[in-house]
């Protein structure tokens, strides 16, 4: 193995396993609200808030994050936010309800820090896997999304709520640990004056930059309120609980494969077919929910499929059309915070939508007009079409070709 390999190995773990730490503490929370209201008193309201709470901080921390990295760099700022993930899984579990609140709050904005910074750590240490890197990257957070729920109950019945929640401070400390090693080896400078001489507009005035913030909006408000509502909408099919909650299970685990399988439909000097090819399962699996209702896994999987390959899209997206790591640190921020406060409207939109109606079938069309325009987003964006947008081509024809 070379030296250059070498790099990219040592690179790419060190992304999957700040990975490991992004999810976990969030989907740990869901399978144990009961436990955590019955416990504290908290009534479904606020623990509806406690659920959207992550998200609210993703959208309020990410535009700052560009700033925080410019003062202590990357692997710094990602170190610090690694540590506050720790103290804020502390204090949610141990220190009563304003621990709880502010926990859950200090959960949200550290992830944050690393939602916004992987993709920009993606481009500058893997520029020519950024895609397949960032597939397998996907890929590990939803796997260890998976696992925090799977786990939150068995470790409530162990103990409480408090130790489900708790136990993740101990591996998240050894992620921040593993991660301070690696602030310690110096990266090559060249990469910064290199970019010395471009200019860095603020991403707000692109277009480029609307539109990748369009597409990350689209699909993470879909996902969430799939994963939010896919439960209860089956069940007004008629299917039953214990049904429902594996299709769930279903959609989020072939999400992996789609994920992983994506990069290899990117193509050198568009995007746009890759994009496509993301959207239309999506599309197709919301149809089939609407006209043909007596096969739900079978739509189920489909967007499933179509969930996982979008948001490996958008993160891709966010690599490739940021042409130096200050600009793509600024997409990235743009893009998660605005898509992340729409993921948290979405749930509460087609909750009131379907209250309204009587019927969750309005928010199923809502879901298939999301999927329309998240089609019509990706051909628009799919193309760079920006000065000097060959080298983003170029770094895309090699990503289509995977690891070498």
């Amino acid at each position: 193995m070379t030296p250059r390999s070498r790099g990219a190995l040592a690179a790419a773990l060190a992304v999957y396993l700040v990975a490991l730490a992004l999810r976990p503490a969030q989907t740990a929370v869901g399978p144990v609200l009961g436990d955590i209201g019955a416990d504290l008193g908290l009534g479904e309201g606020a623990l509806g808030l406690l659920g959207a709470l992550p998200l609210l901080g993703f959208a309020a921390v990410s535009p700052l994050v560009h700033r925080l990295s410019r003062r202590w760099g990357a692997e710094g700022t990602l170190l610090a936010a690694l540590v506050g993930l720790v103290i804020g899984v502390v204090v949610r579990s141990w220190t009563g309800v304003p621990g709880l609140w502010l926990g859950t709050a200090a959960i949200g904005a550290t992830v944050a820090v690393g939602n916004v910074l992987v993709p920009v750590i993606v481009k500058r240490d893997l520029p020519d896997r950024i895609a397949v890197a960032t597939g397998a990257y996907s890929a590990v957070i939803a796997g260890a999304a998976a696992v925090g729920a799977a786990v939150a109950v068995p470790l409530a019945e162990i103990g409480t709520w408090r130790l489900s929640l708790g136990v993740w401070a101990a591996p998240f400390a050894v992620i921040a640990v593993a991660w301070w090693l690696r602030t310690r080896v110096a990266h090559d400078p060249a990469a910064t004056v290199a970019e010395a001489h471009l200019a860095h507009a603020s991403t707000w005035r692109s277009g480029t930059a609307w539109l990748v913030t369009a597409f990350m909006g689209l699909q993470a408000t879909s996902f969430y309120v799939m994963v939010t509502w896919l439960p209860t909408i089956e069940a007004s099919l008629g299917v039953s609980a214990h049904t429902a909650g594996i299709h769930l299970f279903v959609y989020q685990i072939v999400g992996i494969g789609g994920g992983l399988l994506i990069p290899f439909a990117m193509r050198p000097s568009s995007q746009a077919g890759a994009a496509v090819t993301a959207t239309v399962p999506l599309a197709i699996g919301m149809a089939g929910l609407l006209v043909a209702p007596g096969v739900p896994l079978l739509w189920i999987t489909i967007a499933g499929v179509g969930s996982g390959a979008s948001l490996v899209m958008a993160l891709s997206l966010m690599s490739l059309r940021g042409r130096t790591s200050a600009e793509t640190t600024q997409l990235s921020g743009m893009a998660q915070s605005i898509g992340y406060l729409l993921a948290a409207a979405g749930p509460v939109a087609a909750g009131v939508l379907a209250q309204a109606t009587g019927s969750w079938t309005p928010t199923l069309v809502l879901l298939l007009v999301f999927a329309a325009g998240q089609l019509a987003v990706g051909v628009a964006v799919g193309v760079d079409r920006r000065p000097g947008a060959g080298t983003s081509a170029a770094t895309a024809s090699e990503n289509a070709e995977g690891p070498s």
